[in-house]
């Protein structure tokens, strides 16, 4: 049985979800982002107690098909910024549409109308605070963290930084109060 989980944005997540199952002892045979595929059908009282339990950690049961697609695909968008690995030559609408099999216009327009903003914006929230992270960690400088990020330049990084920050990546790292938003709250 597959049970599409909500908020699973990194391995800490399936490491908890894992957990979580483990201590209801409900076997599975794998627990990826967003999805946990378990030995056994999941009785309804297990299912609920399941439930409950992973609300109390920050999860949820996703039992809505276009609710586990968005999920599906904010999973992939987390996992590819992850990755720091977009070169300029990363194209959104191609790499959801081969992950999804899909037709990008329709898995667009899904999440538009269940998210409240579009692809892109979600897109570029999620690369914003993955520059965060990186200016924060001091391990990479502007440069390397607007190749990683697939930006064309530093200076297209820094105006898509200061349009959604309303400051520079420099002013963000010299502030008091270095604000980041949990990858699933975004």
């Amino acid at each position: 049985m597959k049970v599409s989980v909500k908020n699973m944005v990194c391995n800490r997540c399936i490491a908890a979800v894992e957990a979580i199952f483990d201590e209801l002892k409900i076997g599975t045979t794998q627990v990826a982002l967003g999805e946990v595929e378990t030995r056994d059908d999941i009785s309804k009282t297990n299912l609920e107690a399941l439930g409950s339990r992973l609300k109390s950690a920050g999860f949820e049961i996703l039992e809505d098909a276009s609710k586990k697609q968005i999920e599906k695909i904010k999973t992939l968008l987390i996992q590819k910024i992850s990755e720091e690995d977009l070169g300029e030559d990363f194209i959104l609408s191609e790499f959801l549409s081969s992950e999804l099999h899909k037709d990008y216009s329709s898995v667009s327009k899904l999440f538009s109308q269940n998210e409240n903003l579009t692809l892109e914006q979600y897109f570029i929230l999620q690369k914003i605070e993955k520059v965060k992270e990186l200016l924060l960690y001091k391990e990479f400088n502007l440069t390397e963290i607007s190749q990683k990020l697939g930006y064309k330049s530093v200076q297209h990084l820094s105006s898509q930084f200061r349009k959604i920050t309303g400051s520079s990546p420099t002013q963000f790292l010299n502030s008091k109060d270095k604000k980041r938003i949990a990858l699933d709250k975004v």
